[in-house]
């Protein structure tokens, strides 16, 4: 079993938030160079959608109360992914019926996004778990 404190798994969602609107802008801004101000719009939108929604499920789902106990944590995480989903949902509606956008730098960045969350995800998890197992064999 790999645990990961309420600070920790915080700091690690938080940090996943950044690496997407890092990512969203450099998408942006390849867009720009490569096509025009409306593909950029569209990657900045697209990155901006997965960006929102995953800070939405960070804020609801590592929220002071999610540390109280273990169904408080499993109920935050469910509220978290359901807003992160809701948020999506809502946005890209929003945006592809008041905005003429580009198809593949929109979905191309939303996509990057997923890389990056991923990534983050593969890197702190083998190094939480080595943390973990390390400090069990101590004991």
């Amino acid at each position: 079993m790999i645990a990961i404190d309420l600070p920790t798994a915080r700091r690690l969602a938080l940090s996943v938030v950044r690496g997407q609107a890092a990512v969203t802008l450099i998408v942006a801004l390849l867009s720009w160079a490569v096509a025009d101000s409306r593909a950029a719009l569209s990657a900045a939108l697209g990155g901006g959608i997965s960006t929102v929604a995953s800070l939405a499920m960070a804020v609801l789902s590592f929220r002071g109360t999610a540390a109280t106990d273990p169904q408080h944590a499993i109920r935050a995480l469910y509220a978290g992914e359901a807003a992160k989903v809701a948020v999506v949902v809502v946005l890209f509606v929003v945006v592809l019926k008041t905005i003429r956008v580009v198809a593949l730098p929109m979905l191309g960045a939303y996509i990057a996004t997923f890389v990056v969350f991923w990534m983050a995800l593969a890197g702190a998890l083998p190094a939480r778990a080595a943390v973990r197992l390390r400090d069990d064999a101590q004991r």
